[in-house]
């Protein structure tokens, strides 16, 4: 490793670990407790392993996701980048591992022994309670990305090494604000969003340092072009940069509650992050308009590589002051209030106003993961569009004004009142399962977005993949050509809304954060796959004909209408412990509300339905239409040439009747 490699690494282990020891002795994070105090070692070596797990997470993540968008399988760049994404993973490992060993130390303070009951009680916080079960599965997964980054080199399997990698940060993020607190949820996919971001980002400037040393070529001996390294690398840490910016606001408005507390401790060191975090966006910001057109020359690579070390400090202040922050206690507190209503336990809030009308319109109830999600999806279509105008193409407008209000509608029902409400009443919750699986993808698929990104996102030609290559290579999987089969979409729409309702997964959706945004990403899924099997334009492996898809249609049709039946007909209350005891003193009593979600389901729910198979009779007639037209083109190109050759056909047998018929008169037969 040169020595450039080494000052990178340096300079950032160097400003997180100072950032770190400022932000905790300003703001307290290292002070003992008035009970317990385990000591300074764990008091000041708890936000010290937090850092190094976190560092270890960006180099994992980062380098797996630039690997996958920058560089080409099997070549020797590639290889680094995987063996980076190890090396960082059994970083992340050993960080979570000592993370959860001091953790269980501040939290109970026991004497450190080598005795059976230590282990005993360790092994208890590990298995029992729910932070050091987060910390357990983090470290288990890290372990498990460690082998799978080092020994599997393909494509796929790096990509899916990359998906468990982003996978592990769930466990950190539930931990990381108190479930008894209002604005959990919010705070959770606040937490994910930003570590997530910031692994992204801060890895692929690692990756970088540890691919090139002092860059006097803008090409090595290994193939590692750095204008368009760089550049790719730009795109995705400008994205992270977004998703960093958005949730970090989320979360410091969750954790202040007032912007009064700015300036205490706690507010004092999110200015310090904000900061740096700002400074990190201006300098990419400025090196990407200025440098990286320019960095085929030496002069401007070597001005690079300056700002990528200006760039580890400001990462390193940074990640310093997130790691503090962890430890810092925040001016809302980490106590729920001593007396809490019905709805407090349940949901952390109380009950909201009664459903009027204007608050279709003006509740709402933020869930920045969506929010995320929808800005992207917005922002990403409409460039392309904008794309293919410039140069010449043109793209449909109602394509476009689909997307545009299946995007609005998503977000409404996200983080609108059906956010807000669906926790309380049934009814709202099943018109947001309806929307979600039903209107939703109807919009979205007529908006052909896989088309769009085919034509819009160049090809690339030097090996590597792109946006282009993986969707193509999505769409060709084995595993496409299996969910996205007529049959096997339609059974998991319908099947899914009886096993989900008739389970424990509903269950499961209410009380856990992570299943009510599992539920949400399913049956939106299961809806647009099942959408697309019938009426979408982009492409996948097999449709059916269409009077199949007609056929599925009904049938998925009249199933759909017997579940709102069977809702209707239920005697008892779907999660009676949650809908029935939220001591809500407004609107339909539970067991009306219930019997209202079946009726939502049965009627609302089936006009989505009505309009595909409007589509899908619409679909076929132009088909119909459309093939007459190639055989008449076709007869027009030949001159009739088949109706010629049948008429003659005709004639010929007629004339062989006729002869048959005089030979029998003549002999009397």
């Amino acid at each position: 490793m040169t020595s450039y490699r080494l000052a990178g690494l340096g300079v950032l282990v160097a400003a997180a670990v100072a950032a770190v020891v400022v932000a905790l002795a300003f703001g307290g994070g290292a002070e003992p407790p008035k009970l317990l105090d385990p000591g300074p070692l764990v008091m000041w070596g708890l936000p010290i392993a937090k850092l190094l797990a976190n560092l270890g997470a960006a180099a994992m993540l980062g380098s797996l996701v630039l690997a996958l968008f920058g560089l080409r399988s099997g070549t020797r760049p590639f290889d680094l980048a995987v063996d980076t994404a190890s090396v960082g993973a059994a970083v992340f490992t050993v960080g979570s591992g000592l993370t959860a060993f001091l953790s269980f130390m501040a939290a109970f303070n026991p004497k450190l022994t080598a005795d059976r009951d230590f282990g005993e009680q360790f092994g208890r916080f590990l298995l029992e309670l729910p932070l050091g079960q987060a910390w357990l599965i983090t470290t288990l997964m890290g372990a498990a990305i460690t082998v799978l980054a080092f020994g599997w080199r393909s494509w796929t399997g790096t990509l899916l090494t990359a998906l468990l990698a982003a996978a592990s940060f769930i466990p950190m993020a539930t931990q990381g604000h108190s479930g008894d607190l209002a604005g959990h949820t919010v705070a959770v996919n606040a937490i994910l969003l930003h570590t997530i971001g910031a692994a992204v980002w801060v890895g692929g400037v690692l990756l970088l340092v540890l691919l090139r040393g002092p860059a006097s070529r803008s090409t090595d001996a290994d193939g590692v072009d750095l204008p368009r390294l760089v550049a790719r690398y730009s795109s995705l840490a400008l994205a992270a940069f977004v998703v960093v910016a958005v949730s970090g606001v989320a979360r410091t408005v969750v954790a202040l509650g007032s912007w009064s507390e700015l300036f205490g401790p706690y507010g004092l060191i999110v200015l310090a992050k904000a900061v740096a975090l700002v400074g990190l966006g201006l300098f990419g910001a400025w090196y990407r308009r200025r440098l990286i057109p320019h960095l085929g020359g030496d002069r401007a690579a070597r001005s690079f590589w300056t700002l990528i070390l200006g760039e580890l400090v400001l990462m390193g202040v940074a990640s310093g002051a997130a790691a503090a922050l962890a430890r810092t206690p925040p001016p809302v507190g980490e106590e729920a209030p001593a007396v809490q209503t019905p709805a407090e336990r349940l949901t952390r809030s109380p009950v909201p106003p009664e459903m009027t009308l204007d608050r279709w319109f003006t509740a709402f109830d933020i869930d920045v993961l969506w929010l995320v999600a929808v800005g992207f999806g917005l922002f990403l279509y409409l460039a392309g569009v904008q794309r293919l105008r410039r140069r010449g193409d043109g793209w449909p407008v109602q394509r476009t004004i689909f997307w545009v209000l299946g995007m609005l509608m998503l977000l409404w029902v996200t983080c609108g009142p059906i956010n807000a409400y669906q926790e309380y009443l049934f009814s709202i919750h099943m018109l947001g399962h309806m929307m979600l699986s039903m209107a939703i993808p109807l919009l979205l698929v007529s908006a052909a977005p896989i088309t769009l990104a085919l034509r819009a996102v160049d090809k690339r030609d030097d090996g590597t993949r792109g946006g282009r290559e993986w969707i193509m290579w999505a769409v060709h999987s084995p595993f496409a050509r299996v969910v996205t089969h007529p049959f096997v979409a339609a059974a998991v729409f319908i099947g899914s809304l009886w096993a989900f309702y008739f389970t424990d997964l509903v269950r499961w959706a209410m009380y856990d954060h992570l299943g009510h945004e599992w539920m949400v990403i399913h049956f939106l899924l299961s809806g647009y796959l099942f959408v697309m099997s019938l009426i979408g334009a982009d492409p996948v492996p097999y449709r059916l004909p269409h009077a199949g898809r007609l056929i599925t249609l009904i049938a998925v049709m009249a199933m759909h209408a017997f579940f709102g039946i069977a809702m209707m007909m239920q005697e008892g209350l779907i999660v009676a412990e949650w809908f029935g005891s939220m001591g809500r003193t407004w609107g339909p009593t539970p067991m009306e509300d219930q019997y209202i979600g079946g009726g939502i389901a049965w009627s609302i729910g089936e006009i989505p339905t009505l309009i595909l198979a409007i589509t899908v009779a619409i679909q076929w007639s132009r088909s119909d239409a459309r093939l007459q037209r190639r055989r008449d083109r076709h007869a027009d190109r030949t001159g009739d040439a088949e109706l010629d050759e049948y008429n003659a056909r005709l004639a010929d047998l007629a004339d062989r009747d006729r002869r048959r018929a005089e030979r029998e008169a003549r002999t009397g037969r």
